[in-house]
């Protein structure tokens, strides 16, 4: 399976990952996944700024402040031809705060942008953290995504789960 991902850049941070390190994280979540997913997919992945987090936080969690990772899943397209790629969705990462939160948990930021990535993506593709049993799937999964590829268990010793939907 073959992901398309665009990435766009809505915001004036300049401590960001290069989009192909993005789409590798997203390729490889996607792939370890193990979900039945069409032979193309597309994801659009927008990194932004607070206001922005915010704004979408607001009207879709009805939380008024900026998060992290923000995952909005299209769902089935009827009509779609079976040999066109599916869009999965859309990611929408605030640049600031993750940057902040990797500085905080003393986290290298390359690894909190992986983490990012892969939770915003797994989100995508259905799994999600509302319950106990969800929430160690999920994180189980994350986990062993992210050490197969080098980086630190993100649970490891703060176990601070994104914020997402």
């Amino acid at each position: 399976m073959i992901a398309q991902v665009d990435v766009q850049i809505a915001c004036d941070d300049e401590e960001l990952p290069e989009s192909n390190e993005i789409e590798s994280w997203l390729q490889r979540a996607i792939d370890a996944a193990g979900k039945n997913v069409a032979d193309e997919v597309e994801v659009l992945v927008r990194i932004v700024g607070c206001a922005e987090s915010r704004a979408l936080n607001r009207e879709y969690r009805q939380q008024d402040k900026p998060t992290n990772v923000l995952s909005f899943p299209t769902g089935r397209i009827e009509g779609l031809p079976a040999d066109m790629s599916k869009m999965l969705g859309d990611i929408v990462i605030c640049a600031s705060i993750v940057n902040q939160e990797a500085a905080e948990q003393g986290k290298p930021g390359d690894e909190h942008w992986a983490h990012m990535v892969v939770h915003g993506t797994l989100h995508l593709l259905g799994f999600d953290h509302t319950d106990d049993d969800g929430a160690l799937e999920m994180e189980g999964l994350e986990t062993r995504i992210l050490t197969t590829h080098g980086v630190a268990d993100p649970y490891g010793e703060s176990h601070q789960r994104p914020d997402t939907i």
